[in-house]
């Protein structure tokens, strides 16, 4: 009987410290003071316009992507027939950074052929500008979140040692160790941030690599359609 009382208060005392060492994730977040807070709520910022800039680019490069498959073929029976205004029309029904291009180069049929290549490859440029467009923002996210992260870790830790040196050796360790662990969650949430960022922007580059290499298969087309023979 004694024993199995020993074993029950042994039981409650373990569940007592289990409860007492358990913490949220917001006050693991939040509990390391000012500085602490202040470097959370910038990651947290950093975060959302990852986020944001991510899906924003996202469903404007699959916008981009999206060109009927008869488009060329259109374009080349308008093109061989002589009817360029309708090569035009069909170019603005279609949203497309292809059809801007292919509208471009009809734009300067009757020019010498180095011309009109030059002004595709010119509204080329401009459309990567445009799909590219805030992405390189999300680089600096993935490189600056972590550093962020780190500067709070170690402003924790400046702290944590200015606390033990002040008390002159004698500050308890459990304080000490709190104070240190607190600091290194300013790490983990810069790393977090920091691998998210820089998955969506090589995501984001693969996505935009595909539309320009498309843009650029359509631009040869079209040049072959203008040196085929009459």
């Amino acid at each position: 009987m004694l024993l199995f009382t020993v074993l029950q208060e042994s039981a409650e005392s373990s569940e007592e410290l289990s409860v007492e060492k358990s913490i949220s994730l917001l006050e693991l977040l939040f509990s390391g003071g000012l500085g602490g807070t202040i470097i959370i709520c910038i990651l947290g910022v950093l975060l959302f316009v990852a986020i944001y800039i991510y899906f924003e680019r996202l469903f404007a490069i699959k916008s981009a992507s999206k060109t009927d498959k008869n488009f060329m073929s259109q374009i080349k029976d308008h093109v061989m027939n002589g009817k360029i205004e309708s090569a035009k029309v069909r170019c603005a029904q279609e949203n497309s950074p292809v059809a801007r291009l292919t509208a471009k180069g009809i734009s300067r049929i009757g020019n010498p052929l180095e011309d009109i290549n030059t002004a595709i490859e010119n509204a080329g440029r401009l459309e990567v500008y445009k799909l590219e467009k805030n992405v390189s923002t999300l680089a600096t996210i993935a490189g600056a979140a972590p550093m962020i992260g780190f500067l709070g870790t170690v402003i924790g830790m400046v702290l944590a040692f200015h606390e033990l040196a002040t008390s002159s050796g004698q500050a308890e360790m459990g304080l000490l160790a709190e104070g240190i662990y607190t600091a290194m969650t300013t790490t983990v949430a810069g790393l977090i941030v920091g691998i998210i960022a820089y998955i969506g922007y090589n995501h984001l580059v693969v996505k935009t690599d595909k539309v320009v290499h498309q843009m650029e298969a359509t631009a040869v087309d079209f040049l072959d359609l203008l040196n085929e023979p009459a």
